[in-house]
């Protein structure tokens, strides 16, 4: 294994109980199992690219930037499924996340206000880019 997949593997061990967490929230917040599926797949995606493309960046670590990043660059370019509906899916499991690692002290409520303020601020260009 080499030294990067030995990072990936300690970042992917250090996020997982940061998502169990998140789905446990979820759960106490009395969404669907549906709903509740969805927001951790978006979340856990987004983990990939933060370790894969940032490189080697932990979930507790993003910030409004790589939230952008993802939203108006990497998502329409990679994912294939990328669509309108998809991108308002995650703006939602954004503000969900980003809430739920302030509640629980993983970060500091200005990270998660940056976030919340570029994913208002910047919405039309976010939807924008997966339909050109």
């Amino acid at each position: 294994m080499s030294e990067f997949e030995k990072e990936v593997a300690k970042i992917e061990k250090y996020n997982q109980p940061l998502l169990d967490g998140f789905k446990v929230w979820l759960e106490k917040a009395n969404l669907s199992a549906k709903t509740i599926k969805l927001h951790i797949t978006n979340i856990e995606f987004f983990a990939e690219y933060l370790v894969y493309y940032e490189p080697l960046q932990k979930l507790d670590e993003a910030d409004e930037q790589d939230v952008s990043s993802f939203l108006i660059d990497w998502f329409p370019r990679k994912a294939l499924w990328a669509s309108e509906s998809s991108t308002k899916s995650y703006m939602t499991s954004f503000k969900k996340f980003f809430s739920y690692m302030v509640e629980t002290e993983k970060i500091s409520p200005d990270i998660e206000a940056e976030v919340k303020d570029t994913l208002k601020e910047y919405k039309d260009d976010f939807l924008d880019a997966v339909s050109e």
